[in-house]
């Protein structure tokens, strides 16, 4: 496809152009390649984010295997947990546009040919796929991967969270147990310390594994973006096949309103239902489409609900957490189920440059406790429903 990025590097006219790239140490066989703009969201307030860094430099060595440039720029982000519960809440949704915007921004200012979008978390995930739809380019998501569930050290008699996984959902309950008397304050202060136990996206179906899900559905994040850990060497080489597959869009000619495509976003719902996704889909979801130009009916939001059913319960349904979705096969195998009974359309292309329907060839279903088939599912219908 056209590489854009010569407006900005080639002709005598840009000579002032590519003395400032000189100055950063860019050589002439770089700026001949495609410059693809890596967007890392890195800061040391996420814990979903304290580690993208690593996602980042992985991405790049992904673009530069396949022959592309990457050049690296910020996005902020803000972390929902510990905005909660004071005036910093109402700093949080505000953030998706800044994100959209500046990303939106960046990418036009310095005319880059493709694009790597590495977010994790609530906001910052939307925000990115918002800027993704205006921009129209060849575009990849890969995040940073969720949390692993937390436990505490030793069983304990009387404490209803000491033979099972944590998630931030308990430490929430947790505030409450103390209050009815069912814990005690010197018991919560065990759980703080193993609610969380490292890096990534809080471990069950909240908001921002919800959209990293749905990311992958859409078609921008590559199979296992949605549940991949954030601690394992997975993720990494996730990462750099995003890396590599985003020069693969860019070659072909795939762009990412060819993937976020009105059958796209319909797919996303279902899968929506079927995994007990966060409503705060709701908020995210119509807000993309309207970037890509669509218009989401919050009627066929319950027509879809009503015809798909619910095959997991993950936290803070259940008990269960993305890792062991993971395990199970993760969102291609949800998707595979939803194939059997013809609920999604599986010949739409995505990041990986195949469609779904090559995506989820030989893909089965690895553990049927976790994710449900779709014969014997937790519900018939989903578990969201708009009220008017």
């Amino acid at each position: 496809m056209e590489k854009r990025s010569n407006n900005a590097t080639q002709g005598m006219a840009r000579a002032p152009h590519r003395s400032l790239f000189y100055a950063m140490g860019y050589t002439d066989e770089e700026l001949e390649r495609p410059l693809v703009g890596v967007c890392c969201a890195k800061n040391e307030i996420i814990p979903g984010h304290i580690e993208l860094d690593r996602i980042a430099q992985a991405v790049k060595d992904g673009v530069r295997m396949a022959g592309g440039t990457p050049i690296e720029f910020p996005a902020i982000g803000v972390c929902d947990g510990i905005a909660m519960g004071h005036e910093g809440m109402k700093y949080s949704l505000v953030t998706r546009e800044l994100i959209a915007d500046s990303v939106e921004c960046v990418v036009t200012a310095h005319q880059f040919d493709a694009l790597v979008l590495i977010p994790n978390c609530d906001k910052i995930v939307p925000g990115m796929l918002m800027a993704a739809a205006r921009l129209d380019l060849p575009t990849v998501v890969v995040s940073g991967g969720a949390m692993m569930p937390g436990h505490l050290p030793s069983r304990e008699e009387g404490n209803p969270y000491s033979d099972k996984n944590l998630s931030l959902t308990d430490m929430f309950e947790g505030v409450g147990a103390v209050a009815s008397g069912k814990i005690t304050e010197a018991q919560l202060k065990e759980m703080e310390h193993c609610a969380c136990p490292g890096c990534g996206s809080c471990s069950g179906m909240f908001t921002a594994n919800s959209m990293n899900c749905l990311t992958e559905v859409l078609g921008l994040g590559l199979p296992g973006n949605g549940t991949i850990p954030a601690t394992t060497g997975d993720r990494i080489a996730l990462a750099k096949h995003a890396g590599m597959a985003v020069m693969n869009l860019y070659n072909k000619g795939i762009t990412a309103r060819q993937m976020m495509t009105a059958d796209s976003f319909r797919n996303a719902l279902t899968a929506d239902m079927a995994l007990g996704c966060s409503s705060n889909t709701m908020l995210h979801v119509p807000a993309i489409a309207h970037e890509a130009g669509l218009t989401i009916d919050l009627h066929e939001v319950n027509e879809i609900s009503e015809r798909t059913p619910n095959l997991c319960h993950l936290a803070p349904a259940g008990h269960t957490f993305i890792c062991e979705l993971n395990d199970a096969g993760g969102v291609q195998a949800v998707l595979a189920e939803l194939a059997k009974k013809n609920l999604i359309k599986t010949d739409l292309i995505t990041a990986t440059g195949k469609t779904i329907a090559e995506n989820i060839k030989g893909v089965r279903n690895r553990n049927p406790e976790i994710l449900r088939p779709i014969e014997n599912p937790f519900s018939d219908n989903g578990g969201i429903a708009i009220l008017f």
